[in-house]
């Protein structure tokens, strides 16, 4: 009968961890280039009460 390998499985769940963990350090990297450009947006539109 074979044997678990259990370095494999180990491994496997490492990988996992560190796929999930890039994922979420890009969707933090996105929501914050996309709230910054929202930002600047406001920035640049000018509001009515500075024009009267």
């Amino acid at each position: 009968m074979a044997r678990t390998n259990y370095s494999f499985e180990k491994r496997q769940k490492e990988l996992a961890k560190k796929k999930k963990k890039e994922e979420k350090k890009e969707e933090k990297k996105q929501r914050k280039l996309e709230q910054q450009q929202a930002v600047a947006g406001e920035q640049e539109t000018p509001s009515l009460d500075e024009e009267e």
